[in-house]
């Protein structure tokens, strides 16, 4: 029989839905024909695969070749199907047998000497082989990234005879090696014991991280905003298995490295004020994602907020609310997870100086207020934290350290804490929790509310305000021993970091 089928699988977003690559050889006209919506990086696999094929000692079939790529609305792009194609052609052929290709899938590149090259988004397709019972066969280049899957079935090669070989029962495929054990707390991340004084700050970080809250620094330059916004990593909660998954999923689909040593590790990006909108939440005419999901599960640190575009900030609004983004295109629609915490920090005015008691602020009223008009209000509201970093005295960096300087790992202790009473109430961070939830979760006396909305009235805060202040207030009463009920020490700590 001049057919067979082989497994891949293509990069759709996070996502990677099966390929069948099916492969005839029929009388006619010698030649590659390759159908299935490829991408021209998928055509000129016709060349790469059959040079690749005559290097690795087999014979090319001198016959018409029809390579057919389903389903055939899925566009196809990348190297990513060269081994299953070869593999396809030299079954057809009867040069392999085909006992092993139907519980098997494929993936990589071949270079013209018949070595496989790696090819990104390899992640995500061992997790969708995991899921349907299947081995995975891999170029040695993506052995790393294939050990960080538990139970799945996966196999390295380095070359197309190599998994010939393996094919004819003439030779085993090696295993990849499994990660060493990972510390939960990464040693590498900045400590917090490295902050002077700054207890404002301190507390309003300590809280970002229990509730998984927005933050939003204030402050003369050199302050220690950057200093304290780089530490919100050390004291967040270590990723569990899933969400490191999850995370490491989106850098092998943007193609970057994933460092076994490191792989628990919350993300923390920092991406420059000059940054495009599409840099910031993916896009391009194969979707790729952006630094908003490169952030996620970890943090992302605007610093300098109002240097950003306003285009560019306000494409931030839906994917704070919504924790993913929908990249669309003519031709496809890719979404990507972005459940990232959002830190930000700015100087209170062009000069950087309005407030600041040791230097005096050049800056005029109308300077001030279009400096601040950066930012719309919408961003600001999803904001949940506004805290004022002032310049700290030049006597407290040298003195000693106070019982006030604690490091990471006893803010961390605390943070864990808090988000176990969350996780055991609702599931989740108090910052995620819905409507329904927030009704139930954050009960108030009948004078807590009488007082709560009576603040909210003098403020003039919106609907979503209120929803988020009780949200902090949850996480505060959670620090606090986690009390069933807010009282009013909660609320009022929860409104003063409503002070935009």
């Amino acid at each position: 029989m001049s057919l067979a089928v082989t497994l891949s699988r293509a990069q759709e977003g996070v996502s990677a839905p099966q390929v069948m690559v099916e492969v005839h050889l029929s009388g006619g006209l010698p030649g590659t024909h390759i159908v299935g919506l490829p991408e021209a990086a998928v055509r000129e696999a016709r060349d790469r695969v059959r040079v690749a094929i005559q290097n690795a000692a087999f014979e090319y079939p001198n016959r018409k070749v029809t390579v057919n790529l389903a389903p055939a609305e899925l566009p196809k792009d990348g190297g990513r199907f060269d081994l299953a194609i070869a593999l396809g052609i030299l079954a057809a052929g009867g040069q392999v047998p085909r006992e092993k290709l139907d519980q098997c899938e494929f993936l990589g590149e071949l270079a013209l000497s018949g070595d496989l090259r790696g090819v990104s988004g390899v992640l995500p397709a061992l997790l969708r082989a995991r899921a349907r019972g299947r081995r995975v066969v891999v170029p040695r280049a993506n052995a790393a990234e294939a050990a960080l899957v538990p139970e799945a079935e996966v196999l390295v090669a380095d070359t197309l005879a190599e998994v010939c070989g393996w094919l004819r029962n003439a030779q085993e495929l090696t295993l990849p090696g499994r990660p060493d054990d990972v510390p939960a707390v990464d040693p590498g991340v900045p400590d917090l014991v490295d902050v002077r004084g700054q207890l404002q700050a301190r507390r309003a970080l300590e809280i970002a991280a229990a509730g998984g809250h927005h933050l939003l620094l204030i402050g003369p330059p050199g302050t220690g905003k950057t200093m304290l916004a780089e530490r919100l990593p050390g004291i967040l909660p270590p990723l569990d298995e899933t969400e490191a998954l999850e995370t490491c999923a989106v850098l092998s689909v943007a193609g970057q490295p994933v460092d076994p040593a490191h792989w628990r590790r919350r993300p923390f990006r920092a991406p420059h004020h000059t940054a495009s909108a599409i840099a910031l939440v993916g896009g391009g005419s194969n979707p790729r994602p952006g630094e908003i999901s490169l952030a996620h599960n970890g943090v992302l640190f605007l610093d300098e907020l109002p240097e950003f575009s306003r285009h560019v900030l306000e494409v931030l609004r839906e994917p704070l609310e919504s924790g993913h983004i929908l990249v669309s295109r003519a031709a496809r629609q890719s979404t990507f997870p972005a459940q990232f915490q959002l830190v930000a920090a700015m100087n209170p005015c062009p000069c950087g100086y309005a407030g600041d008691a040791r230097e005096r602020c050049r800056c005029t009223p109308d300077q001030i207020q279009r400096y601040r008009s950066r930012i719309s209000g919408p961003l600001l509201d999803r904001i949940d934290l506004c805290v004022e970093v002032p310049r700290v005295p030049l006597a407290e960096l040298g003195a000693p350290h106070s019982v006030y300087d604690e490091d990471s790992a006893t803010v961390r202790a605390r943070v864990i804490q808090a988000r176990e009473w969350a996780l055991a109430r609702a599931g989740r961070a108090n910052a995620e929790i819905n409507t329904r939830e927030l009704e139930r979760d954050c009960g108030l006396g009948p004078t807590e509310r009488r007082w709560f909305e009576a603040a909210l009235e003098r403020l003039g805060l919106s609907a979503r305000a209120y929803h988020r202040t009780l949200r902090v207030a949850r996480t505060i009463a959670d620090l606090d021993g986690g009390a069933a009920l807010l009282d009013r020490a909660h609320l009022a700590e929860a409104l003063q970091y409503r002070r935009f």
